[in-house]
């Protein structure tokens, strides 16, 4: 598959040039057969470091993993098992950041001048979190010299485009055959959220952060019941604070057109040691829970989907 810019960027043949540790660039784990209008994706559990970027980087490959929702995938897959499609990263979030913009480009960062459509004054883009990140963990600068734009460009064709076409064919696909898609986007957060948000320093009382964009990516009624579902396993939950939601959740969900996307980040120290980047003795407890938390929302999406088939008719 092909992909173009106005200005005519580069396309996969490139990419794949420049980073061949990265083909595929994710994998789609599909179900026996399909069984609910859910959808997972886990863009930021990628591990695979190409070796153009480990010797441009000035940062240990331990600190690059700090950014890392490490195990997230295998964390979801239980909970995929119940009849959806899992769309999961195969690179790193300090590589390419999937939850942005295309285009949310630092200029700091390159040699050369970047396209006119690139968007270059985003708060993201500021914190040096952009599609492709200038930093990581506590403001760690992660490059040793600039890139080309070139190169920025051809991980923009290669990986980003990809993915979210085809998880934008997972959605689409879910919706027509149930008539509601629910996308879960799948993240995990420091116990100490000071790691990522500039401020903070007190450990994270959540075990759950629900993100739908204030309201707007998911309806209210299904958030509920997922809240609902994670307290009734003894697990505290928050809303949008300090995660809301980001490009996937605001770009997928559109509730009136029974579209529907879901932030869950799940706190680390449930399931991980976050020094070592192990998982812990309670990853399988904690994936079980998942597992029976999804199946609620299953079935409140699927009675929603018959509900509205039956409107249609």
């Amino acid at each position: 598959m092909k992909y173009e810019e106005p200005n005519g960027s580069f396309g996969d043949d490139r990419g794949a040039a420049l980073m061949p540790e990265l083909d595929p660039p994710f994998d789609v784990v599909e179900p026996a057969s399909l069984a609910c209008p859910l959808v997972f994706s886990s863009p930021h559990s990628g591990s695979v470091y190409p070796r153009l970027f480990l010797e441009n980087a000035r940062l240990d490959p331990m600190a690059l993993r700090r950014s890392e929702d490490a195990f997230v995938d295998e964390l979801f897959a239980e909970a995929a098992d119940l009849g959806a499609p899992l769309i999961r990263a195969r690179f790193p979030r300090a590589y390419l950041d999937l939850n942005r913009e295309p285009y949310e480009l630092d200029p700091r960062m390159f040699e050369g001048r970047l396209p006119s459509y690139a968007n270059t004054r985003s708060t993201r883009v500021a914190a040096g979190l952009g599609t492709i990140a200038r930093v990581v963990g506590e403001s760690q600068e992660i490059y040793l010299r600039p890139l080309t734009v070139e190169e920025g460009l051809a991980r923009i064709d290669a990986l980003y485009k990809p993915y979210h076409a085809a998880l934008r064919r997972l959605v689409e696909r879910t919706h027509r055959l149930f008539g509601i898609a629910i996308l879960v986007d799948c993240h995990s957060m420091p116990s100490v959220p000071g790691a990522v948000i500039p401020g903070g320093d007190k450990k994270l009382k959540a075990d759950f952060v629900l993100g739908d964009r204030y309201g707007t990516s998911c309806d209210k009624a299904i958030v509920d019941e997922l809240e609902q579902a994670i307290r009734a396993l003894g697990y505290a939950v928050q809303r949008n604070k300090p995660y809301a939601g980001g490009f996937i959740t605001e770009h997928y969900g559109s509730p009136g057109t029974g579209y529907h996307a879901i932030q869950i980040e799940v706190n680390r120290a449930l399931y991980m040691n976050e020094q070592l980047i192990e998982r812990s003795a309670r990853f399988a407890s904690v994936a079980a829970s998942l597992k029976s938390i999804a199946g609620v929302l299953a079935e409140s999406a699927t009675k929603r989907g018959g509900l509205l088939g039956a409107a249609a008719e």
